[in-house]
């Protein structure tokens, strides 16, 4: 949950217990949920809304198809994957260096 575990929670819980006192800790909590409540059923309301006025485009759209990692990874596999052999071979004319030999320099190149 939020990257937190028990041992964060804890120490959130112990925090909360010094600052507000034991007593006003169950009404907190109780205000804290339906403050959470409101908040998801005021995204599920926007959400139902956008869909009802995008319709089918709206439940085609797959926002994991956008995530940028998602794409760079596809991107990726799909170049791995490309069999040309044409992007393999050197130009007409040049042949590969040799070990012991340096490549031509040009003075003009930025």
């Amino acid at each position: 949950m939020f990257g937190m575990g028990w041992p964060e929670l804890l120490v959130i819980g112990i925090v909360a217990v010094f600052l507000f006192g034991p007593d006003k800790l169950p009404d907190l909590a109780r205000q804290a949920g339906g403050f959470l409540r409101t908040a998801r059923r005021m995204v599920d309301s926007a959400r139902n809304d956008l869909a009802d006025e995008l319709g089918d485009d709206f439940r085609d759209l797959n926002l994991r198809d956008l995530d940028p990692r998602e794409i760079v990874r596809r991107n990726v596999v799909e170049a791995m994957n490309d069999d040309d052999p044409e992007a393999l071979e050197l130009p007409a004319g040049r042949q590969p260096l040799r070990f012991d030999e340096r490549p031509p320099y040009d003075t003009e190149a930025t």
